[in-house]
């Protein structure tokens, strides 16, 4: 288990078995960054030196670790670069700089006992940002490895001039409980499908609720209720396969609350493209389609767990995509939640009916905001590749809330619009339901999309609809504080936005 401790303190006598800092790019060469000073006055005149001679110029995660020869009281000097100097001119992007650094060391120096972060930690949100970067950085998903687990540090230390604020402690508190809460939906989306089908992910969203001392109710309908209450959407997808489909609902409810967050996530625990299937490479990370309800509810968890003031309802409905002799068909209608009926035309565009049926839902309980989060279209990892995420709305102040929410963590969102083709498309490419399900042009789908589930949400509520097909599973090599496989995205970016919900109700 690792400890986090803040602490005033000087990065040369720190003891710790390595101290971090972090070095920027200039013209005139390689710059410490602040929380560096200490160090750079103990090498003084030799440090211009020693970087040349390691051929450090401070770019963006670019490491190099240096024996101290007691130059420092740390045995070992983690040099990690951030990049140009202009990042320290823009308090996100420092933050940003700062929460990738960490999880650079994070990762190179997993097998030192102790280590100590002095890298800029001059307000609360660097603070948060070192502590997330760290722990997140050395994130791994372990639970199928068979042999001894690998050494992780027993204490890390950032060093901090506002070590001793609240507002410092404040911090360190809420990177701890918002880390946690992104390993366990990285954890909810790495499990393999067969261990985590739409029962067995419900029981676990139960013992998160179990576990929270009574801040979270939870509400689980199985297949038969779902069909009894009309979830048409739900069950469609579901039928399919040997495991049945379900509504988890997760409640937070605290008394001084006035804003009311209301959240959907997409939770397709498989997805084989049902009746129109999947390529076996395209089935191959197909376990992560449940990303979005993961986020959603990895969320609520840490919201409750600060204690934050504003009422949270969050709706993930599961299902798994599969073939068998009771799958939807291209050209079966589905009446979903609510009355309206939508003529399937691809099985494999199964979000959004179990989304349509839980925007429905969320919309009974009366949300001051809704927010949806779903591993929806490959049109949006087309637009915007793997690092950045879509979103949607037709309410552009809710829109603008949620990508500066998103902006603070370090979560990259980019509004792309809902055309005005696009409802249309959706009401009237039907001639047997009220609407289409799916694009039949082959362009704009992430838009078509959008617009589709636009229809299931009530009038006068502010929506965004959050597109992160690309973002919500690294298939590539880890960087910064981003591992391989799930990464977890959205869950930072849904805390921060009901912490401003819950600053600006105390406003």
């Amino acid at each position: 288990m690792t400890s986090y401790t803040l602490r005033k303190g000087s990065s040369a006598k720190v003891r710790t078995d390595v101290v971090v800092i972090a070095v920027t790019s200039t013209a005139q060469g390689p710059v410490l960054a602040p929380g560096g000073e200490a160090v750079a006055s103990a090498y003084g005149r030799a440090l211009t030196p020693l970087l040349a001679s390691l051929g450090f110029t401070g770019t963006r995660d670019e490491v190099a670790q240096v024996p101290t020869a007691k130059t420092l009281r740390a045995p070992l000097l983690l040099l990690v670069g951030i990049g140009s100097a202009d990042v320290l001119g823009d308090a996100t992007r420092t933050t940003d700089a700062v929460r990738r650094a960490a999880g650079v060391a994070a990762r190179t120096v997993s097998n030192s006992a102790s280590v100590a972060l002095a890298l800029p930690a001059r307000d609360p949100a660097e603070v948060r940002a070192g502590a997330e970067g760290f722990e997140l950085g050395r994130y791994a998903f372990t639970a199928y490895k068979s042999g001894p687990a690998k050494d992780e540090p027993g204490e890390v230390v950032l060093l901090s001039e506002i070590a001793r604020s609240k507002a410092g402690a404040a911090a360190l508190e809420t990177a701890l409980v918002v880390s946690s809460a992104v390993r366990t939906a990285r954890d909810w989306v790495n499990t393999p499908a067969a261990d985590l089908a739409p029962p067995a992910f419900a029981d676990a969203v139960r013992a998160q609720a179990k576990a929270s001392s009574g801040k979270l109710r939870v509400e689980v309908l199985d297949e038969e209720q779902l069909r009894e209450r009309g979830f048409g959407g739900i069950i469609g997808v579901g039928r399919g396969s040997a495991q049945p489909p379900r509504l988890v609902t997760l409640s937070y409810r605290p008394r001084r609350a006035t804003r009311h967050l209301v959240l959907v996530g997409k939770g397709i625990t498989f997805d084989s493209g049902g009746l129109a299937i999947k390529t076996q490479l395209g089935m191959r990370t197909m376990k992560c389609d449940m990303g979005g309800a993961a986020a959603v509810l990895a969320a609520t968890v840490a919201i409750a767990e600060l204690g934050l003031p504003v009422r949270v309802t969050t709706f993930a409905p599961m299902a798994e995509n599969m073939i068998s002799g009771d799958a939807t068909r291209p050209g079966d209608v589905l009446t979903m939640y609510g009355g309206t009926t939508v003529e399937v035309l691809n099985p494999d565009a199964e979000g959004r009916l179990v989304l349509a049926d839980a925007l429905v839902a969320a919309g009974e309980v009366g949300p001051d905001l809704l927010v949806d989060v779903a591993t929806l279209t490959g049109a949006a990892e087309t637009a915007l590749g793997d690092r950045v995420s879509a979103i949607f709305g037709h309410d552009d102040a809710a829109v603008a809330r949620v990508r500066a929410a998103g902006a603070r963590v370090g979560e990259a969102l980019w509004q792309l619009p809902i055309s005005e083709e696009m409802p249309v498309k959706v009401r009237t490419y039907s001639k047997i339901a009220d609407l289409m399900q799916h694009n039949v042009d082959v362009y704009g789908g992430a838009l078509y999309a959008a617009a589709f589930l636009a229809e299931f949400v009530p009038d006068g509520v502010p929506w965004a609809h959050l597109d992160i097909a690309g973002t919500g599973f690294n298939r590539r090599g880890a960087y910064g504080h981003v591992p391989s496989g799930g990464t977890g995205v959205s869950v930072a970016t849904l805390v921060e936005l009901a912490t401003e919900l819950a600053e600006a109700q105390d406003s």
